[in-house]
């Protein structure tokens, strides 16, 4: 079953999610972003030479646009995941699927193209019902702000999904809408932390633990990329696309495993229940947008992590 790709992507970003939340406490995020950067450019221009690939590109304007809300709903969660228990982090950047949803609704209801569905409004009325359980019986006093850039987060994980179904249906193929995204986090993060040493001398020195953290913060990112890409591109959409939420599973399982978080019962039935509204909302988005047609494409199915590579 080729839907099970994605069981192994998220797998892949919880262990990401992981190593980010370690790197934390030695890089800034802007440091993050950059070695995330570099290794997204290697690879996505390796691959780009071996498929003879261009990375020529006419629409120079709409990649910058895109790898800047992208890299920024990037470090909001990378933020976040340093400051929040790894669940909690990554629920609050997995609650995009639900904001597009939000977003395609009212925009179809108030130009009248769409019927008013009340089993998509009610998926999206009840998540936020179980943000409201995961944050507030999950935070310290001075995790709100930090909480607030996760919410964040997602939404400019949304609005970056969908610049990325524009470039796709512009014509631009998928290796360069990725390439020019990890440039534009490469060039992004060394602005930030040229920003905030004065100098790239501020950079942190390495040791033989940040360069492995560093190297698999990359590696693992591009690794469920692939997983994901080959998931939506010979599984069933639906599936795949329900199978993304495993994420959330598995990076409970390392917040337990690793630092020890313990959430509440009611910390759980939030994160219980956004599961719940992301699943319904990314069925209704399927059928009424008549995805799950033959080779659909990652940017027509709603999938948050696609705009994180």
């Amino acid at each position: 079953m080729q839907s099970l790709w994605m069981l192994f992507a998220s797998f892949a970003f919880s262990i990401m999610g992981v190593c980010v939340k370690l790197a934390s406490s030695t890089y800034s995020v802007a440091e993050i972003v950059t070695y995330r950067g570099i290794v997204g450019v290697i690879f996505m221009a390796g691959l780009t030479l071996v498929r003879g690939g261009s990375l020529r590109t006419s629409l120079p304007g709409a990649h910058l646009s895109r790898g800047l809300v992208g890299v920024t709903a990037l470090s909001m969660w990378f933020y976040s995941i340093g400051k929040l228990p790894i669940a909690t982090g990554m629920t609050l950047n997995y609650m995009a699927p639900i904001w597009i949803a939000a977003i395609l609704f009212t925009v179809g209801w108030w130009h009248r193209q769409n019927r008013f569905e009340w089993g998509l409004a009610s998926a999206i009325a009840f998540s936020f019902v179980g943000v409201t359980l995961l944050l507030r019986p999950s935070f310290h006093a001075d995790q709100w702000f930090a909480g607030l850039v996760g919410l964040a987060s997602g939404i400019l994980s949304a609005l970056a999904y969908l610049q990325v179904k524009k470039l796709g249906q512009m014509g631009e193929p998928e290796y360069r809408v990725v390439f020019y995204f990890s440039l534009t986090g490469l060039v992004a993060g060394l602005a930030g932390t040229l920003a905030g040493n004065g100098s790239l001398t501020g950079l942190h020195e390495h040791s033989a633990k940040g360069l492995i953290l560093l190297l698999s913060i990359g590696v693992t990112a591009t690794l469920a990329q692939v997983a994901m890409t080959r998931a939506y591109h010979l599984g069933k959409t639906l599936v795949t696309a329900n199978l993304q939420y495993s994420g959330i599973v598995f990076s409970s399982i390392w917040g337990i495993l690793i630092w020890g978080d313990v959430l509440s019962w009611l910390g759980w039935l939030g994160i219980a229940i956004i599961l719940a509204s992301g699943i319904a909302a990314t069925y209704y988005n399927t059928r009424n947008a008549g995805v799950g047609t033959k080779n659909p494409s990652i940017a027509e199915v709603n999938d948050p992590i696609a705009t994180e590579v």
